[in-house]
């Protein structure tokens, strides 16, 4: 049943639920309307900004290859310090490290890996630096700072290899006992016909006669 008699009463009805709720209505809209744009300027800002990432990631890449070493510092710098965020600064940062660490320069190849530990998003990443980062203080007899990285990773599909440069680290310091640990703690969740598996067995062999002597 229609509740409004008339026409009129209808119109009368319209303009009295307009002028109480117009304003809200047209706020509502405005804002409504704003927020749209403003979702699609977010991703197109974001969307520009990988391309650039992407582009300067690439050149970096080209710099390498070329040997040209300013270049690709510049570029990695460029990358860590406008898009730290992104995916490309990580990678770029790792591939300086391994490049200032095959060059000797092992002090610049940590500060690259600590940038990715602090400013990486994925954990996988972070676990990555922390590894290499271990195996370049181990390399240099840096132990103890070597041990502190491996036994700070929380990334399970990095157990094995950490566990491996835990054992390699306390068979460096002497402690046979727990280099066997950590061995048989690396063997876990490997294939007995992987080759780190073989490798992993021989170390904890040379261990164990270790141990015994």
């Amino acid at each position: 049943m229609d509740i409004y008699a008339s026409d009129e009463e209808k119109a009368e009805a319209i303009k009295q639920w307009w002028r109480e709720n117009g304003r809200s209505v047209f706020i509502g809209v405005i804002l409504g309307i704003a927020s749209i744009f403003g979702v699609r300027y977010w991703m197109n800002y974001q969307q520009v900004q990988t391309q650039q990432a992407a582009m300067i990631y690439q050149q970096a890449i080209v710099s390498v290859s070329n040997q040209d070493s300013e270049a690709a510092q510049a570029s990695t710098e460029k990358l860590m310090q406008d898009n730290k965020n992104s995916a490309y600064a990580v990678f770029a940062a790792l591939q300086m490290a391994q490049k200032a660490s095959e060059a000797g320069e092992y002090e610049k190849a940590k500060d690259y890996l600590r940038w990715v530990i602090t400013n990486a998003e994925l954990s996988s990443h972070q676990a990555l630096a922390k590894l290499r980062l271990a195996k370049v203080e181990f390399d240099r007899g840096q132990l103890e700072q070597a041990l502190e990285q491996v036994t700070s990773n929380d990334v399970e599909a990095f157990d094995s290899l950490f566990a491996e440069l835990e054992g390699d680290i306390k068979s460096a310091q002497g402690e046979t006992q727990q280099a066997q640990t950590a061995y048989q703690n690396a063997l876990k969740g490997l294939n007995s016909g992987e080759p780190r598996h073989t490798l992993i067995e021989m170390k904890l062999d040379d261990v164990a006669v270790a141990h015994e002597s």
